[in-house]
């Protein structure tokens, strides 16, 4: 491992073991996409989520972290992000989900989150969720090494605006692998040419959050993570772990 500024390189050995960590966490994912529907709660997630993890010889990466009290996060509709799962959390026709999860494998972190449409979804829901991934792919064009990391935030944030909608601004990205969370801090408002310069054996994940009104959020008060859009509109994001590679990228989990 090597340190560039704030930002860890990884060894060839270390990239190898957040890989694996990459596919437990894709094959809980894959888990979740099979068995998820209407009618369940989101503390069955959770379970499912436990239970996968632990029978691959891992271990969920939220569970306790910073006191966050479950194995996954379960963010619904209007929530933005680290909704915790609760049994009195039941999915209904018309719902969309984000699923985050996190992994440690023999130390290894790694991450990554998709949306779910719960049985049939209205129209401007649905093409929310698109949108959202297809702003992972917009991003993933301008990931190239010895370019800086702001011209993949930029493209994201032009690219959701474009299609009327905001970019939260101040939740972002982080850098994984060795820890849950390292540097750099990951934009996706940010301006072209800012940001630190991808070099191959950086690890960090991108995950904006899609709004489809303003980007304005709060945290709830009670729980502490919970954090739900300023408006009340539907909030929309995918992640992937992401490694710089010689010639381009590598995606270690999705």
């Amino acid at each position: 491992m090597l340190k560039v500024g704030n930002v860890l390189i990884k060894s060839p050995a270390q990239l190898e073991g957040i890989r694996k960590s990459g596919e437990i966490n894709t094959a809980v994912l894959d888990y979740v996409s099979s068995h998820i529907r209407a009618g369940i709660s989101t503390e069955e997630i959770d379970q499912w989520v436990q239970t996968q993890t632990a029978s691959m010889g891992a271990v969920p990466a939220p569970l306790h972290y910073e006191g966050f009290p479950k194995s996954v996060c379960t963010s619904l509709n209007s929530i933005v992000c680290h909704g915790i799962p609760s049994k009195d959390v039941i999915l209904k026709e018309g719902d969309i989900l984000n699923v985050d999860v996190s992994t440690i494998y023999n130390g290894y972190f790694s991450d990554a989150s998709r949306m779910f449409c719960i049985g049939e979804v209205s129209a401007d829901k649905k093409r929310l969720v698109r949108v959202a991934k297809e702003a992972i792919q917009v991003g993933l064009m301008e990931v190239k090494p010895f370019r800086p990391i702001g011209n993949m935030g930029h493209a994201i944030h032009m690219y959701a605006q474009s299609q009327g909608y905001s970019v939260v601004e101040e939740i972002g990205g982080h850098g994984v692998g060795l820890e849950f969370h390292e540097e750099p801090w990951v934009s996706y408002v940010a301006p072209r040419g800012s940001g630190e310069i991808l070099l191959p054996g950086m690890v960090f994940t991108i995950e904006p959050m899609i709004n489809m009104g303003s980007p304005d959020f709060y945290v709830d008060e009670q729980d502490g993570w919970t954090v739900y859009t300023g408006d009340g509109m539907p909030s929309a994001q995918w992640e992937v772990t992401v490694a710089i590679t010689p010639s381009g990228y590598e995606i270690l989990s999705r």
